[in-house]
Parts: structure tokens; C-alpha cells; sequence
């Protein structure tokens, strides 16, 4: 899934903040990739400098952590309430939240030092950290945890949360993954493709994916499959003007399989190919694909911050 062309067009502002290492760099580029005008580790002094006259004529994201020069939990409530009362667009809080020993991980693979903790260990930090931000995420707007996420993952729920609007329409995602690794987060719909055929048994398969079309036809000679993929496209066909009709921006389709990298696959382009035939905006991500470095993942990683990188080797069955 590419990255985002279109540009946000409405006005508001979105403060982003969260314990070190949750991905708040990552948060910040990602806006930035969406049309927001991004401003990091500002201190909190200058926000209401930052904010006087007229309103912003873009939209606005603001960075702020413990590293912030004059940074406080008061001060920054203060600077909370005061923007959400007198700034003339509408503010969100935006907190990036992670758990304490997945911190820990991602400080101890990137060895940077905890800025809380320079000549400690990263728990120290972290634990002080998390009270002096426990009454901010209070505050919160949006919270999203992000232990579990990949840069990609982030950036997807960025997406939903602060994306563009893109004419109206529903905005679709077909992604295929790997049971072993549990479910991606996010999904709407999730179809079970563990009953075909499995090129992994086939040794000149096996190391190609769905997007080869020796593979999909491997796949595709199963008895069950040609109903299969009439009755999951006519399916969905069904629902997308439903959802649409609700008032639904965005939505996700999973097609899981044992690796991940075959059946699921072959389904997924499949669909993503058959809705983009019927003019709808639609996006594929293949995550264990992504994982094992066989495709590119449509967001850049950087040690900024402890910021994670997604995990690498699987086992394919």
C-alpha cells in the first residue's frame, strides 16, 4: 500500500504525544505523509505563539515528549486547555501508548539510552515516564497502543484516524497474513483461505507467493475455489455500498492463511483486482510478505525514538 497522494484538506490541529519508543516520530512523518504540516519537540512556551491570529490554513500536527526544554505535566495540560478553548479548528490529542516490557525491547534492540534514564536502565526510565504522562493520556482524544504494531500498522490506523477524505468514497484495504502470527489489527471482515490448495507441498512452489501466477493457478484448480472467489467478490460487492451508505470512510479485508505468503495471498489480489475492475479505491498489503522482506513496506523506519522494525523469517507452511 502506497503512501497516501491525496492531501488533507480540512483544518485541524493534532497534538501527538506519548511515552518515548511508542512511535510518536514515526506519528509525526506519517501526518506529515498526509498533507499536515509537522512540527516537532516545540517547546510548550512557544504553542500559543505558534497559534496566535488566524487560524491555520493547513493542517497542523505538534510533537511533544518529556525531551520538550520546559516540558511539564502541568504545563502541558494547560497548553492542552488552552488550544482546545481558543484555537479556531478543531483539536485532537493524539497518545501513542505502548507496554512497559515492549519498551524495554525496543530500547534494548535500537541500545538507545532513555531520555529519563540516561545513566539508568531503560525501566527506569520508562516507569517515570509513565507517571508523569499518566494524566495526559487521560486527555486523550485518540489513544492507540501500538505494542503490537509494525510502522505499517501505525501508519494504517493513522490513516483511519487522520486521513484524507477521498471524494466521499469508501476506501478499501485487502491484506493477506498468517494465522501463526494472529490476526492484523483493524480488520472488518476476515476470511479463512486454510481449506485450499497449499502450493507450500509443491516444491517448485514453494518459494514463490500469491502474486505469481504459477501459484494462483495451483491454487485456482481446487474444486472449491472458482465458487469460493464468485461468492466472496459477490459478497463484498454487496456490503461496500452498504457501509458506504452508513457513512463509513474506511475498510479492512483480511485473508488469512497458514505462512501467509500463498493461498492468502492468491485471494487477496484477486479480490483487490476485481473491486479496483469495478472502480473502487483499493489497497493491498501482503504482511508476512512485508515481514520476511519480500516487498517493500509502504512506510520508512527509523531508530528515532527506539522506533521498532518489523520482524524478519517465518516459517512458510
Amino acid at each position: 500500500m502506497g503512501q497516501m497522494s491525496e492531501q488533507v484538506s480540512d483544518k485541524r490541529l493534532v497534538l501527538v504525544t506519548g511515552p518515548s519508543g511508542a512511535g510518536r516520530t514515526t506519528a509525526i512523518r506519517a501526518l506529515e505523509d498526509m498533507g499536515y504540516e509537522a512540527i516537532d519537540n516545540l517547546p510548550l512556551s512557544l504553542l500559543p505563539r505558534l497559534l496566535e491570529g488566524d487560524a491555520p490554513q493547513t493542517p497542523l500536527a505538534l510533537g511533544v515528549d518529556v525531551r520538550n526544554r520546559d516540558f511539564s505535566t502541568a504545563a502541558l495540560i494547560e497548553a492542552i486547555d488552552r488550544m482546545g478553548s481558543s484555537v479556531a479548528v478543531p483539536m485532537q490529542v493524539l497518545y501513542l501508548d505502548c507496554r512497559a516490557e515492549i519498551l524495554q525491547r525496543r530500547f534494548s534492540e535500537t541500545r538507545r539510552r532513555h531520555p529519563l534514564a540516561p545513566a539508568e536502565g531503560a525501566e527506569m526510565g520508562i516507569a517515570r515516564e509513565f507517571d508523569l504522562l499518566g494524566p495526559i493520556r487521560a486527555r486523550a482524544d485518540v489513544l492507540i497502543d501500538t505494542s503490537e504494531m509494525s510502522p505499517h500498522d501505525l501508519r494504517a490506523e493513522l490513516g483511519h484516524w487522520f486521513g484524507p477524505k477521498t471524494q466521499g468514497r469508501l476506501a478499501v484495504t485487502v491484506q493477506s497474513f498468517s494465522y501463526k502470527r494472529g490476526l492484523p489489527r483493524g480488520l472488518d471482515m476476515v476470511l479463512d483461505c486454510r481449506f485450499l490448495r497449499n502450493p507450500y507441498w509443491d516444491a517448485a512452489l514453494r518459494s514463490f507467493d500469491g502474486r505469481d501466477p504459477r501459484v494462483q493457478d495451483y491454487v485456482g484448480q481446487d474444486a472449491r475455489f472458482v465458487a469460493f472467489r464468485a461468492k466472496v467478490i459477490d459478497l463484498v460487492k454487496l456490503l461496500l455500498p452498504a457501509y458506504e451508505a452508513e457513512g463509513k470512510a474506511y475498510l479492512a479485508i483480511g485473508f488469512g492463511c497458514t505462512g501467509g505468503q500463498h493461498r492468502s495471498v492468491t485471494m487477496s489480489e484477486t479480490l483487490a483486482a476485481a473491486l479496483a475492475e469495478a472502480g473502487w479505491q483499493v489497497s493491498i498489503r501482503h504482511r508476512e510478505l512485508e515481514r520476511r522482506g519480500q516487498i517493500e513496506p509502504a512506510i520508512a523506519t527509523g531508530t528515532q525514538d527506539a522506533e521498532w522494525q518489523p520482524g524478519k523469517g517465518d516459517d512458510q507452511r
